[in-house]
């Protein structure tokens, strides 16, 4: 195995080299005379169209209005990304008594498939990064990724509605791909100007009906009225601001920044700003609050890392504060569209269905490779590649998924091909080794949709996108499947392989930055 002490020489340069490229703003992306936008509110209409505004959705006084604060994280799997946003949120609860949940932006170099499939079963919301982590992606980047989590982690596609751009870079073609492809939101937009200040951006989640309204000064050909996508969500990212105000904004990992002008990250600072934005935001038209975070760099679990016990109680003592406020919710940005959909007042909260608790019901003895950690334990196929070794529920591939080919044949040399995701099953009931669901009742009845990831855009289901059968069995009771990730479970931790692509990557990332900077 590569020795800890080198990774530990590595794995901090590369959290800098992330750090300097990922989610910064420096000040003001947009502007009241740049957006150019109008919006007929008469014609606008919830649940499928929402104009920009600060204003809550449906009419709502923010008196009656929840505090959302969206947590998300970007990137690879790995079972020290999860132990890094479970030290987090494993141990709350949210109003209504239920453990909140949370959005991964997933790109899959270097992701460990059954790990994916798990945080999903668990109740997250799983999003489209690109396969590869490019900005600005071509279609076989998005996808790609559709059809890999699809396939080898068996994500439903009508699940995955949700996207964000590596390095937050996109273009109106962007939107406008994905708006094609059948997504129903983008979260790659930053509300860059405070709520206090009168043409602040911070605008609630709204539809592309009449245009972009955010990102206006960063992004050629977009606002004034383009791009025109009917029912295509835009789900601002909302920055968060130090005591310099529209000068001093944070957005993604704000924790790595130095506040207020000075030259060192300070948690106490940190702390400050990330309630007066929270307060801010609760005091006046209640805009959510975002925490995005690239889990690396909080991980206390990965060898090499830097992240301090300090910045952790931080962000946990923050979290504690913001949820001891009234009405406060920590949600997915899943969550957090369902209700600017259908906005209820607080009061209906504890009976609204997205923000409701979700165990499947499984019997915890049964052996299936479902994305249950005590229903799949010893089930898993190791998918061993030198460079992308993963584990997962649905077989292993004869080479790594790529955007080219983002789900070759299945390896059948040491045994049976597995079943893909059925397209009539959903994930925790369907049995990917005897090729059957073992839920036929009502209450898990399910349907995925077909998306145009085929041959010259045709609509395809999963199990179009590879063969599958599905026969129907008897339901069975559940415990909560709910189970930390720390350590390696499955086995399914951070192997040679990983290890040795990651040191490539980063000495790649390294000299890259170098080049670029000395010019070659």
């Amino acid at each position: 195995m590569l020795p800890t002490t080198l990774l530990a020489a590595f794995l901090p340069l590369l959290g800098l080299v992330f750090a300097q490229e990922e989610g910064q703003i420096s000040g003001p992306t947009s502007s009241s005379s740049a957006a150019g936008y109008s919006c007929d509110a008469s014609k606008c209409k919830l649940p499928d169209c929402n104009c920009a505004s600060t204003d809550p959705p449906g009419g709502l006084s923010p008196s009656d209005t929840p505090m959302f604060v969206v947590f998300t994280a970007d990137d690879a799997v790995q079972s020290y990304t999860l132990d890094a946003v479970n030290q987090f949120l494993a141990h709350r609860k949210n109003p209504n008594g239920c453990q909140p949940k949370m959005t991964y932006y997933t790109s899959l170099n270097y992701t460990n498939y059954t790990l994916v499939t798990d945080w999903y079963v668990a109740g997250n919301e799983i999003a489209d990064h690109t396969m590869t982590h490019v900005g600005t992606p071509p279609e076989e980047e998005v996808t790609g990724n559709l059809v890999a989590l699809n396939q080898l982690a068996g994500i439903p596609l009508k699940e995955i509605i949700g996207f964000r751009a590596p390095y937050l870079n996109y273009t109106v073609d962007t939107l406008k791909m994905l708006a094609k492809l059948g997504f129903t939101y983008d979260s790659s937009a930053s509300a860059s100007i405070p709520v206090t200040e009168d043409d602040t951006d911070a605008y609630w989640p709204y539809t592309l009906d009449y245009g972009m309204a955010n990102d206006c000064l960063v992004v050629d050909g977009m606002c004034k009225g383009e791009p025109k996508l009917p029912g295509f969500w835009e789900i601002p990212m909302y920055a968060l601001f130090d005591e310099r105000g529209v000068d001093g904004p944070h957005l993604m990992d704000p924790w790595l920044d130095a506040a207020n002008g000075q030259s060192t990250v300070n948690d106490t600072a940190t702390l400050e700003y990330l309630k007066s934005t929270f307060t801010a935001h609760y005091n006046g038209k209640r805009q959510p609050l975002g925490l995005y975070t690239h889990p690396i760099h909080v991980s206390l679990s990965v060898p090499g890392a830097t992240v301090s016990n300090s910045t952790i109680k931080m962000i946990n003592d923050f979290l504690d504060w913001a949820q001891m406020q009234p009405n406060t919710w920590i949600v997915s940005s899943e969550q957090l569209l369902a209700w600017v959909r259908n906005p209820v007042p607080v009061s209906q909260l504890d009976s609204f269905e997205p923000l409701k608790c979700s165990t499947p019901a499984v019997d915890p003895s049964l052996k299936i490779c479902n994305g249950i950690p005590q229903n799949e334990e010893g089930l898993l196929a190791h998918c061993a590649f030198p460079d992308f070794p993963f584990y997962t529920c649905y077989g292993c591939p004869q080479e790594p998924p790529t955007p080219a080919q983002p789900n070759p044949p299945q390896a059948t040399e040491s045994g049976q091909a597995r079943f893909r995701l059925s397209s009539n099953c959903s994930t925790p009931f369907w049995d990917p080794i005897k090729g059957e669901c073992i839920c036929n009742s009502s209450t898990c009845a399910f349907t995925d949709t077909s998306r145009p990831i085929g041959p010259n855009g045709a609509n395809l289901t999963g199990d179009q996108v590879s063969s599958g059968s599905a026969s129907g069995a008897s339901a069975t009771q559940s415990a909560d499947p709910y189970m930390p990730f720390n350590g390696a479970p499955h086995g399914a931790g951070v192997s040679t392989g990983v290890w040795t692509a990651a040191l490539a990557g980063v000495v790649g990332a390294l000299v890259g930055t170098y080049g670029a900077v000395v010019g070659f």
